[in-house]
């Protein structure tokens, strides 16, 4: 029976299923003794444990008696894959399992048993000690998953093997690697070099120049210098992986229990291949249309004949039993412009676009299949009718539709949804707790009774803003840790969670991990004086220090510490970040103060009714500035939510009324939106968050008299799914709602 002690819990992430605090340690030294009862199961991961231990204890363990022991042992009362058990006590540590993965996933608990100078692999004097417990752990999904697009931007063979080390600390398993889009082909295909001899350089792109850019504020945006050469007077950026650095690293992997799975996405994100071999289309002109590229023509047999080909090469060096077509944003204006297409939709009675897409695909799964293997494809492949056999990568997290498909026709699902699982979307303060508490399996795969076709999930980091390793490693830690424990544990445990991640950030920095560190609050972005403020921030480390600049500079550890209030009297710019000794940090923060009168509240004559009129406007805007002068519909609403009449692909909405505070003093609001919004009050910007992106918050500050005020606030959605919420704090309370009673029209 498991229950809790008054023993201190481990900080262990991703968390057991059961753990049980014993009494007593056991003491780890060179004299403990090595004890292995089935040697032929568990060859390897005994040897990963001996590269452990042997860098801290100065030895190999063996098996001469000692003074305590290590034992591992084979047992199948462990039904579960991956499944283990884990004993500690004053005389003895025993690890049983099943298999091996279920030994690998015991021994990175025991490695995060163990303290930090395991990752630095430094000798530690004396003995080690191990808190007594007693923990039963299994995972809750099979695919624990992350993917890196090395297409956008390239990512060495050196930093792919770190990602996997820390795949596996938090016992990952799947790395899913994009190795080919427009921007680029990533892996040698013998029989057509020109892939990489012509497709894996480029020049600069604006993807690139958008790098350089925020480049000149923060470092970590700096093209890696590696993967630019010169040819023919061009400076070229790129470059890609022999097949024999593939096999090596499908070797370093599968040694760790990380399985590699390829992705060459097809019809559609193949420029780079198209450009290099020209054939591959039926026009004369290729490039961009209005949203996606060219595709490869699925009416010319030249095309499967390459396909074929490539995925051929691709399946000898990746033993995977998955293979990554892609299949997703497919601009198909140019099959129907083809005669070829049109030739072949009528041999084969073909009805539409979309089933010549379901076509396409249908033939090249039936190529893999035919090898041994399964297929991946994104979920636009369900927009055509395709077969229960194919893998569906759900990203589109609002095509509800895709997964009711799935769910009726019953096609395994990996769950990857932009929100909160595209780990390249900018992180803030709410990210990491939208990951941990995800929901893996909707509602509508436990009405059809199918939560088994979900197989787990993964996080997807596309790179065309992550130009550096730093970057990368910034975008995904410590999120990955979050998406780790709700993929091995799936309980409700943030609050523990939260606690025993600010254990870790020491054991990463031991890792040489460029994560980012927590987010500080307390403060606006846009903040107002009366006569003076006290600007302050709530920093979750206190062993590390915030530094600030007042010149426009970004600070660093040269910079001046903030120690205690800062007294703000005049208008002022902050910039500042939470910096660790050895350079992880935080994000850079500006802080703008401007000085204002308390604002006067407006004098009504006419009647006013409660809520605020919104007004729906149905099309694209890039911007809340661009929304169209008529609007399309209108109606009163409470707050400011977004009314699911109005919801359409992309629209805009206005809201406008009033807001009525109860008390005269500084009012700061928190406007969260995605895509973009303006707020305004008494005619003037309080806060800006305008544009097309992911949801972040913004805040900014009023001084408001008790009263009535006007206020507005504009949005646009650009497609891909909606975030809006506005909070407010005053005087520095804690930030909530603002409730419907003080908004009328």
């Amino acid at each position: 029976m498991f229950a809790q002690t008054k023993c201190v819990e481990p900080a262990l992430i991703p968390f057991p299923q059961k753990i049980e605090m014993l009494d007593g340690k056991f003491q780890l030294s060179s004299r403990t003794q090595l004890i292995i009862r089935d040697q032929g199961h568990f060859g390897k991961e005994v040897s990963y444990l001996q590269s452990l231990l042997t860098p801290l204890l100065g030895r190999n363990l063996s098996a001469e008696p000692g003074d305590n022991s290590l034992e591992i042992d084979y047992s199948n009362r462990l039904k579960e894959n991956e499944a283990y058990e884990l004993t500690i006590t004053s005389t003895k540590v025993l690890i049983e399992a099943s298999d091996s993965r279920g030994l690998f996933y015991a021994l990175q608990t025991l490695r995060q048993l163990l303290p930090e100078q395991v990752e630095l692999e430094t000798k530690v004097s004396g003995t080690l000690s191990l808190p007594a417990l007693h923990i039963l752990d299994k995972p809750a999904f099979a695919w624990r998953g992350t993917m890196i697009d090395v297409s956008r931007h390239f990512f060495s063979i050196d930093y792919l093997k770190r990602h996997i080390d820390r795949m596996a600390f938090y016992k990952m398993n799947k790395l899913h690697l994009h190795l080919t889009d427009d921007q680029g082909w990533r892996i040698e295909i013998k029989k057509y070099p020109e892939l990489t001899a012509q497709g894996a350089w480029r020049k600069f792109n604006n993807q690139d120049t958008i790098c350089m850019n925020l480049a000149k504020e923060n470092p970590d945006f700096e093209i890696d210098q590696r993967y630019i050469i010169s040819r023919d007077s061009l400076k070229l950026y790129g470059g890609y992986f022999t097949q024999d650095q593939i096999r090596d690293l499908v070797q370093y992997a599968a040694e760790r229990h990380v399985d590699i799975i390829p992705e060459i996405d097809m019809p559609g994100h193949m420029l780079a291949a198209i450009n290099a071999y020209p054939y591959l289309v039926d026009v004369k002109k290729v490039g961009w249309g209005k949203l996606f590229s060219t595709p490869l023509c699925p009416c010319k047999e030249d095309v499967y004949t390459f396909v074929e080909d490539v995925l051929s090469e691709i399946m000898e060096l990746f033993p995977s039993k998955y293979i990554h077509i892609g299949a997703d944003e497919v601009d198909k204006t140019t099959w129907e412009k083809s005669d070829l297409c049109k030739q072949l939709m009528e041999k084969e009675n073909i009805k539409s676009l979309n089933e010549l897409q379901t076509y396409f695909v249908h033939r090249v799964s039936e190529f893999v299949k035919s090898k041994g293997r399964q297929v991946i494809a994104w979920d636009d492949v369900l927009d055509g009718d395709v077969d229960s056999s194919i893998n569906v990568m759900y990203w589109r997290g609002w095509v509800k539709s895709s997964l009711e498909k799935a769910a009726h026709k019953g096609n395994p699902v990996i769950m990857s949804p932009t929100n909160p699982l595209y780990f390249d979307y900018t992180p803030d303060k709410s990210s990491l707790r939208a990951v941990y508490d995800m929901n893996v399996v909707y509602d509508v795969f436990s009405a059809n009774k199918a939560e088994s076709l979900v197989q787990g999930a993964q996080a997807n980091l596309w790179s065309e803003k992550i130009p550096s390793e730093q970057r990368a490693d910034y975008l995904l830690f410590p999120r990955l840790t979050a998406l780790a424990e709700r993929l091995w544990t799936n309980q409700n445990l943030y609050d523990g969670y939260s606690k025993r991640l600010l254990a870790h950030f020491s054991r990463l920095d031991a890792m040489k991990v460029h994560y980012r560190l927590p987010d500080l609050t307390g403060f606006v972005l846009e903040g107002v004086f009366v006569k003076e403020a006290l600007f302050m921030v709530n920093n979750p480390l206190p062993q590390l220090s915030v530094y600030y600049t007042l010149d426009g500079s970004i600070p660093n550890l040269n910079s001046k510490k903030l120690e205690g209030a800062l007294k703000i009297n005049k208008p002022v710019q902050l910039k500042f970040a939470l910096l660790s000794p050895n350079g992880a940090k935080g994000d850079v923060y500006t802080v703008n103060y401007r000085k204002m009168s308390m604002a006067k509240p407006t004098k009504l004559r006419e009647k006013t009714e409660d809520g605020l009129s919104c007004s729906f406007y149905d099309g694209l805007f890039n911007s809340t500035k661009k929304i169209k002068e008529i609007r399309d519909k209108e109606m009163v609403v409470s707050n400011v939510a977004v009314p699911k009449e109005f919801v359409t692909p992309a629209f805009a909405l206005k809201y406008k009324g009033y807001i009525k505070v109860p008390e005269t003093g500084i009012y700061s609001f928190y406007f969260t939106c995605d895509d973009g919004g303006m707020l305004y009050l008494n005619d003037q910007v309080i806060v800006n968050n305008d544009g097309l992106h992911s949801a972040i918050e913004k805040s900014g500050q009023a001084a408001l008299e008790k009263g009535i005020h006007p206020f507005c606030l504009d949005f646009v959605e650009g497609g891909g799914g909606f975030t809006l919420k506005l909070q407010y704090s005053l005087n520095g309370s804690v930030p909530q709602d603002v409730p419907d009673s003080w908004f009328i029209h």
